[in-house]
Parts: C-alpha cells; sequence; structure tokens
C-alpha cells in the first residue's frame, strides 16, 4: 500500500518531468555557501522548488532553492541548490524529502555537502573534509513510521559513506593538489552553535567536525540503495577552539573562499562517478 509520502513524490515527479525528462543517475546537495557549483553546469535546466509540490522551502541565506538539471561535459547531473534544514521548523521527513525525489529521478550515487565548524584541532577555517563517517545528535531519523515504498526499514549503515567514493575523493584531491582532511561529522539540530562544552563532547564522541545538516539525507539515501559520498567545507573554528564569535555572516564568507578548489572537487568526482558503473 502506497503511503502518502509515495502519493507526494509522484505528484513532485510529475511537475519535475514538466521541466526536464532527464534522468541522471549522480546528484550533489549543496551547503551553506556552496551553491555556486550549479551554475556551472552546462545546459541548465532550473526548477524553482517552490513549483514543486509537496517539496519544502528553504529559508536559510545560501539556500537558492532550485533543482538544477545540467551536464558535465556529456553526463547528467542533478543539483540541489538550496536544502532544508531540521531547525527551520520542517518535520524530518520533509528535510529528506529531496532524495525520495531523487530516487524516482533514477539517482544511484548521491553526494552530500555542507559547511562544518572544525573540532579538530588540526583542522583550519578552509579545509575540506571527506566525510567517513557521522554522529547523529539530532535524535531524529526520516526513516522512523510507515515505510516508504522501495526503503529498507533497518538500514544496515556499516559503509554509510562509501569506502571507495572515499579512496576516489582522496586520489582526486592528490591529482589535483587539492589537500583534503578527513573526519567524522556530529550533526546536531541547530540553529544555535554549539557551546564549548558540547564541542568538547562532541570531540571525545570522535567527532572532527558539527553540522546541522545532511545526516537525514544520508538516512534516506542509503535506505534506497543509494552510494553516498559527502564533502565538508570547514568555514570556522567551533566554539571553544575559535577565538571569535562565530556567525553565518563568516560561513558564507570562507565558503566563497574556498569556492574555486571545491569546485573544482566536485565537478572532477561528479563526472567520474558519473562516467563509472556505480
Amino acid at each position: 500500500m502506497k503511503t502518502a509520502i509515495d502519493r507526494n513524490v509522484a505528484e513532485s515527479l510529475k511537475i519535475v518531468r514538466t521541466y526536464s525528462q532527464l534522468k541522471p543517475q549522480v546528484a550533489v546537495i549543496l551547503g551553506s555557501g556552496l551553491g555556486a557549483f550549479a551554475d556551472t553546469l552546462d545546459r541548465k535546466i532550473k526548477i524553482p522548488t517552490s513549483e514543486i509540490p509537496h517539496y519544502p522551502h528553504s529559508t536559510v541565506q545560501g539556500h537558492k532553492g532550485f533543482l538544477v538539471f545540467g551536464k558535465l561535459a556529456d553526463k547528467d547531473i542533478l543539483a540541489v541548490q538550496g536544502r532544508t534544514h531540521y531547525y527551520e521548523g520542517h518535520d524530518i521527513r520533509d528535510v529528506a524529502y529531496v532524495v525520495r525525489l531523487m530516487a524516482e529521478i533514477g539517482v544511484r550515487f548521491l553526494l552530500v555537502t555542507n559547511a562544518a565548524g572544525g573540532v579538530n584541532p588540526r583542522f583550519q577555517p578552509g579545509d575540506l573534509m571527506i566525510i567517513v563517517d557521522h554522529i547523529n545528535f539530532l535524535f531524529r531519523n526520516p526513516l522512523r513510521g510507515a515505510v516508504v515504498d522501495d526503503e529498507s526499514r533497518w538500514t544496515d549503515m556499516s559503509d554509510a559513506y562509501d569506502r571507495e567514493a572515499v579512496r576516489l575523493l582522496e586520489n582526486i584531491g592528490t591529482e589535483l593538489g587539492i589537500p583534503l582532511k578527513k573526519g567524522v561529522l556530529f550533526v546536531s539540530t541547530g540553529p544555535t552553535y554549539e557551546t564549548a562544552a558540547e564541542v568538547q563532547m562532541a570531540r571525545r564522541f570522535g567527532a572532527d567536525a558539527v553540522s546541522m545538516s545532511t545526516v537525514p539525507e544520508v538516512l534516506v539515501a542509503k535506505a534506497r540503495g543509494m552510494k553516498v559520498a559527502g564533502i565538508s567545507c570547514i568555514t570556522n573554528l567551533a566554539t571553544g577552539i575559535s577565538k571569535v564569535h562565530l556567525s553565518h555572516r563568516e560561513v558564507t564568507e570562507i565558503a566563497n573562499q574556498v569556492r574555486e578548489k571545491f569546485q573544482m572537487l566536485v565537478r572532477e568526482m561528479l563526472m567520474r562517478v558519473a562516467g563509472s558503473k556505480l
């Protein structure tokens, strides 16, 4: 029996198909200050998410609110230019709604990106971190409730971030001369930044960076059988490590400063994955 989410996604897909018939197998979700990558795609078709029924709207500066279909060389790509967050007041299932829509479009590989605060003392603003695992302190899971069609209820998370994709990102970084870190992402609800005590806790739990997004999308992607890779842009040092007050403006400014190397890395990763057998 189809759930309400299944029916909503079907209605969303019908509208998306009035804009584009492309069926990309590779997609990227662009985090705070990182959305400009979508505008580098060739032969773009930009769909305002406000035109898609049931699609939750982003209210955060730096998240424009478009699904962008386009090409990298001759490869079809889908880019999400503006994610939604739990702290905006959305239901946790709505936060991951775009991934369920991706699955119906035909996406099999998802690259998630975000802006994150550095917890590892060896990190500096402007570093790019390959996500190798995460700690979910949202205390919410978009898979809770009625089982959505084609999703596993008890999803194995032993390889949440695909090991082959991690190695590929490392190799691409070496080839392009882009130094990359690797680490564990700690995600909490926000929208307030973490206290110094919370940052200490996250570090003791094994975190290298902290963020307010990404995990709900990864959980649904894994439930739908997608392979996932992740990149965090370290835009600030977390509270207690940083000597300055934190602000969203700082996040977007640092993201803009590393835009060139971020786009080079993402572009090469997506092209190689799109050209593989996934």
